[in-house]
């Protein structure tokens, strides 16, 4: 049974739950669901005589979810363009404020990058201290 927050479990399941004889624990095992689940619509149906979900609440839409079209657009105009930029023509063009974390992952949940170029290739392998030296020699750059 597949489960996606803010969905609330199916009404055949409710009932299976609400039919079952046995403690909250032992119904929670049988029907793969946690103890509090059980719990909590046992005490719907005794407080309030409700055996189906309640509406399910606080679903805000993205803030920048109006603007994803102009972001990608502008990203296209200025591939050079940083999150401070990107920041920066929001507040100027749209007037929104949008921290950097906002504007960070509404640009990774459009596909695009911040980054300015290609990775190069890998750097050349050398050791990054000096060779140890005998106790008793100095040591010199050679």
């Amino acid at each position: 049974m597949a489960w996606r927050r803010g969905q609330a479990y199916s009404q055949d399941l409710r009932d299976r739950i609400l039919a079952a004889e046995g403690s909250a624990r032992a119904v929670a095992m049988q029907f793969l669901v946690s103890v509090s689940y059980v719990v909590k619509v046992r005490q719907r149906r005794d407080r309030k005589g409700e055996v189906t979900a309640g509406p399910q609440r606080s679903h805000a839409p993205r803030k920048l979810s109006a603007l994803h079209e102009a972001i990608a657009a502008d990203a296209a105009e200025h591939t050079d363009a940083t999150v401070e930029d990107f920041r920066a023509w929001l507040t100027a063009e749209h007037g929104v404020y949008a921290s950097a974390g906002l504007m960070w992952n509404t640009l990774n949940r459009l596909g695009l990058t911040v980054k300015k170029r290609r990775s190069g290739r890998p750097n050349r392998t050398a050791p990054i201290l000096p060779r140890p030296v005998e106790l008793g020699a100095s040591y010199s750059r050679s």
